[in-house]
Order: structure tokens, then sequence, then C-alpha cells
């Protein structure tokens, strides 16, 4: 019989200024432009005069403070870098942006229009944008937390053009190419000879259309002069030294893309800033990550590098050539939580999940929310956010990698605002000037609290705080082995149910942790058998233990033995993690 388990240490960094000592980084996503707009009556496809936006400011100490209590080690400023939008601040050296290849008011936060500066949008006074940035680097760093900011890479704004490149940058994007070329090694873009860009979308006429002659592909590989509305006509698609017409690979000498994008991430490492969230990185050479990440860590050894990547086949590549620090597990552990939860695929089936990363499930992200995902609490999700407990759970403690959740997600925002562009589609809209109902109650004008909150809202942040505490402070989660003990508990005794539960063992030192997911809605009472094998790998005594439940919090003496099933009742849609030490 194949015996399903996963051993690895890792070593303990340890951040003096956090509140709980982890190598594990807990992520709190937010959007800036969102997280901090208190207007509680924005309307549908609102202008930023008649709906407001919110401020990197106001994102305070106390803010900060509140984030931080609750197990998280980094923040992830979503969208801070300058990007199309529909405002008027040419007053402040901006040129303004043709509406027409913008998405929504506010624009998309990954059509960045100049790579060097903030987004006006987010200051209070726009003109000391990048200083209210640096102020909110250093809140952060001050409340013991890490800043992570996004890295575009693979496209641009429409019509790009940075205002404030620093003296020591290259020229800008775009400004030497051969345009009369398709493609050319040394051009930033790909170019549609001949041919106007003439998108499916309104272009506007008259004086206020769009013109671009001749076409540039657009960012999501589309090599036409006429995107559809689905494509990112928005978007401009970055040269990296690749013919598409044939494949080849021209990357000597080094492609002026290539200098450029390097000199981008140095200046924001050099900000203070301590991770990057890599955007669409598997659509970008991964020579380029082999040849850019290093150069960026021998000048900042501590920075990390999230990768957004969505084919599994490419994981190993981009870990052990590429150089990345974590990747999503989107196809891999989130889809099948997501179809756990709302098509009854079986709960074994995580086992599947992690055997498919074997070996670098230390470098995974694990999620169940993001800017780009439905939110669990929709309708078009789990339509109830108390189900997020046993997925969270397994999402959260499974690994030694990253967990992440998604600003709203522990308050269970439901995403059911039409709020313009993108309308109800059970996602909080990154396109509009938006307000989100469920963190402006808790923000409380920048006093948090749970006072505004309802009392499920209370009591769902106080089980996603028991939660991420306990992936930040215990050593077992934190850096320890995993043992998945799902290939001794098929079932066939009726006492486990594999459909519905799911089960594994994390350990370190003297100490382990019994793990138990229950995906049934209803409170189950099971029979978990830990193998012998199990005992041999991780070296655990048996014997009588002093055991306790982190998440429920009772303590009792229990029988830790492979010769009888460690007996445990789960709530509905929860989890139990039963810890015991050896003396």
């Amino acid at each position: 019989m194949q015996k399903c388990c996963f051993l690895v240490n890792f070593a303990l960094h340890i951040s003096p200024n956090s509140k709980y000592m982890t190598n594990k980084p807990i992520i709190y996503q937010l959007l800036p432009r969102l997280f901090t707009n208190y207007n509680d009556s924005c309307v549908a496809n609102g202008t930023l005069e008649q709906n407001g936006s919110g401020k990197l400011r106001s994102i305070n100490a106390a803010t900060l403070r509140s984030i931080a209590e609750m197990g998280f080690s980094h923040v992830w400023l979503t969208g801070v870098i300058e990007h199309s939008h529909c405002p008027d601040y040419t007053s402040y050296g901006i040129p303004r942006d043709n509406p027409h290849v913008i998405k929504g008011q506010a624009g998309s936060p990954y059509a960045i229009k100049d790579y060097y500066d903030i987004d006006p949008d987010l200051a209070v006074n726009p003109e000391s944008r990048m200083k209210e940035f640096e102020d909110t680097v250093k809140r952060i760093h001050n409340a013991g937390l890490k800043v992570i900011i996004d890295f575009v890479p693979n496209h641009v704004a429409r019509q790009y053009h940075s205002d404030a490149r620093p003296a020591d940058a290259p020229d800008d994007f775009g400004k030497d190419d051969y345009t009369s070329m398709f493609f050319a090694p040394t051009n930033n873009f790909y170019y549609i000879p001949g041919h106007a860009f003439t998108p499916t979308v309104d272009m506007g006429t008259g004086a206020d259309a769009y013109h671009e002659f001749p076409a540039k592909a657009s960012g999501n590989d589309c090599f036409s002069a006429s995107p559809g509305q689905y494509d990112w006509y928005d978007t401009v698609k970055l040269n990296y030294g690749i013919d598409p017409a044939n494949g080849w690979r021209h990357f000597t000498p080094t492609p002026s893309t290539w200098i450029k994008m390097l000199h981008i991430l140095k200046y924001w490492a050099s900000k203070g800033v301590d991770g990057f969230r890599c955007d669409m990185v598997h659509m970008v050479p991964l020579e380029f990550w082999q040849w850019a990440i290093p150069q960026v860590r021998e000048q900042h050894p501590g920075i990390i590098f999230i990768a957004e990547i969505y084919d599994v086949n490419l994981y190993r590549p981009f870990i052990e050539i590429g150089g990345f620090d974590y990747l999503y597990d989107k196809v891999g552990l989130y889809d099948t939580l997501r179809d756990i939860v709302t098509w009854g695929r079986s709960a074994s089936d995580i086992t599947r999940a992690w055997q498919k990363i074997d070996g670098h499930q230390h470098n995974m992200l694990y999620f169940l929310e993001n800017h780009d995902e439905q939110r669990f609490a929709s309708t078009e999700f789990a339509g109830d956010p108390f189900k997020a407990m046993a997925p969270m759970t397994v999402s959260a403690l499974l690994g030694t990698g990253a967990v992440m959740l998604y600003a709203g997600q522990e308050l269970g925002e439901p995403g059911a605002d039409a709020e313009g562009y993108s309308g109800r589609d059970g996602r909080t809209t990154i396109f509009d000037y938006w307000s989100i109902g469920t963190i402006r109650r808790w923000l409380n004008e920048g006093r948090p609290s749970v006072t505004k909150l309802t009392a499920d809202e209370r009591k769902l942040r106080t089980a996603y705080t028991r939660i991420l505490r306990i992936a930040a402070k215990e050593p077992a989660i934190r850096e320890g082995a995993f043992f998945d003990v799902m290939y001794v508990n098929n079932g066939k005794d009726r006492k486990f149910n594999p459909e519905k539960q799911y089960a594994f063992l994390r350990h370190h030192g003297n100490d382990t942790i019994l793990v138990v997911a229950n995906f049934d809605k209803k409170e189950t009472e099971v029979e978990v058998n830990l193998p012998q094998h199990a005992f041999d790998t991780l070296r655990i005594e048996p014997g009588i233990k002093v055991a306790t439940e982190l998440i429920g919090g009772k303590t009792e003496e229990r029988k830790i033995t492979p010769n009888q099933p460690f007996v445990t009742t789960i709530p509905g849609n929860g989890a139990v993690a039963w810890k015991w030490s050896e003396i």
C-alpha cells in the first residue's frame, strides 16, 4: 500500500518586529482604493467625485494593529502603482487617459500607466503621492508587518508614459521601437503594421475618439488590431524577445524590456517593499525571471517573489529555475476545495492536490479568495461564509507555504453589489470607485471596532483569527513536517467518511497536531486512524497525552496510539486541530 505522507523540515526565520515569529507568510490583500473608502452612498458607475476613493494615509496604525492581531505577517497593497483612470490630474503633470481605453471609471490596477509612480487617487495630496506611499510602508513596518506590492511585467496601459521616471532609469517603453515591424528584438511592443487599432468596443468619435496607428498587440497575447470586449484591450503586450510568429527566442543581447523591468523592480525594492506579487508570470519568459530575480536579491536579500500562475506543469521550473518563493495554487488546492464545497467532490481529493506538487508544498500560496475570484460567501460560490471554516483550516494549516485572505473575507463579504463595469458577478470590483460595507463598518472611519458588525460577522472574524493565529504561532504549522493519514481512513468502517472529511498530521520537535476538516454540514463524530508509519516517521511516542483542541480551546487527556482510532467530534462545516506534546 502506498503511504501518502510528506515529510519536510524548514529553518525558522524570526522577524524581531513581529508579534508572531514566523517564516510562513500570512498575507492580507487589500485594494486601498476600496479599503478605506467610507462613502456609504456610492452609485453604480460613479465618478471619483461621486463615490470617492480610499487613501493610503487612512491605512493608519490602529487599522494595521487590528490586522496584525489576527495573525497576519504581510499586507499586499493591490493597485498602488499608477494605472489608467478617468479622472483629470493634468494639473499635477499627469497626462489624461482617453476614457474609451479604460475599463470602468477607476480603471484596471493592471493597466499600468507609469511604473515609477503611485496612483494619485490614493493620495490625500496628489503632489505628495509618493511620500504618502513611503509613509504607509513605514507604518506597516512599525506595526510588525511587511509590504507586498504588484509587479505587472506582461503588459502596460494603452497610453503608457512615465512622467516620474528617475534620472538613472532607461528610456520609456516604446521610445525607440520600429513601429513598421510586427516584431523586432529591440522593440518593447508588438505592432500590427498598416492597421489602426479597431477593437469591437466603442472608441468614440470626433475629438473624443481614441486613435492608435499602427495598432499594438493586446496584453492577453491578442496579436490582432481588433481585440474583442473580453480581451485585455486596455493594455499592450510587452515584448521580451520572443517572436510569436515562430517562437524563436532573441535573448542575446539582453532585450531592452528586460533591462527596463529590472530597473523597475530595484526601484520599488529600494522603497522598502518586502515582496512582489508578480502578475501572470507564465506569460513572460522563464529566462527573464532566472536573470532578474537573483539581481534584485543581490541588493535586497530578504525580498520575496510570489507568482500568479495557472499551469501546474510550470510550477517546478518557475520555482527551481525562475527563483520564485511562492506560487498561486489556484489550479490545485483552490479548485479542489471549491469543488468540494460547491459540487460535492470527495474531500480525499485534497491528497491528490498536494501530491501533484510533492516536494514543493512549501512554495505554495493557498487562498479561498482574491481579487480575481468570486467571494466565498457569494451566491455564485458557497452562499454561506461559515462554510469556509473547513477549507480555510486546510488552506492555513496544510503546509509551511503562504496563506492569503482577501479583505472582507473574514467578515463574510458577499460581493453582492453591482458596482458598475463588472456588474454583479460575486466579485468585488477592481474597476470602479466603490466602498465595501462590511469593511467600512469594521474600520469605523479609522477606529477599527467590531461594535458595528453583526453577530455573525463578529463570530466569523473570531473564527478566522483562531485559525490564522494557529498558523502564525505553532511551530508544527510554521515549519513542521506534514503527514497525510487518508490512506488508512478509507471509510470502510463507516466511522470516517473520506468523501466529507480530510485528516492530516503536522509535527515539529515535541509537538504534534492532528487536523481534521469536516465538509459535511452536520456535526460529526469520527474515528481517525493514525498509522504506525506516522509514529515511526515523525517519532511520536504512543501513550496518554494531554491534548488541546486549538480551535475550540478544550483540553483533555487522550490516548494516542496506532492501535486504536482517535475519536473526535467536528462541527458541521468546521474543523478541529488537536495538539499534544512529548514529555
